[in-house]
């Protein structure tokens, strides 16, 4: 995360902390989080696929292959840490990694989706 955040137990934006979401945003964060790793994952898979049908020799393509898996695999978007204090932490590192889009939180609380807003606004220099 850029400069802007505050890394404590809630994300702070240029001093403002985000608000503890409700118990209806929770159950659908974990309703919907495993459809979105699922999507993620394919998404990785072709790409892994591109890297081993690429050019070059098969060491190289082996040794590529798996430093990027090993990053891969620390992402939120392949592994969460499921707990209510760490969803704002999710939701964003799910939106600054190009898991989901804004879009993707339609149903939430008007306060997450704004909270998140505002987040990809100063992650994205808007």
């Amino acid at each position: 995360m850029s400069d802007h955040y505050r890394m404590g137990r809630h994300i702070t934006v240029e001093g403002r902390t985000m608000p503890q979401f409700n118990e209806a945003d929770w159950k659908l964060f974990r309703a919907r989080l495993p459809g979105w790793q699922e999507a993620y994952m394919e998404r990785l898979n072709r790409e892994y696929a591109a890297i081993l049908a690429g050019s070059g020799k098969a060491s190289e393509k082996f040794w590529a292959l798996e430093e990027r898996i090993n990053r891969d695999k620390s992402t939120v978007g392949v592994t969460a840490r499921m707990s209510r204090s760490n969803m704002d932490y999710n939701i964003a590192g799910l939106l600054g990694g190009g898991v989901i889009t804004l879009a993707n939180l339609n149903g939430f609380s008007e306060e997450l989706q704004e909270s998140m807003r505002l987040f990809m606004e100063k992650e994205n220099g808007i």
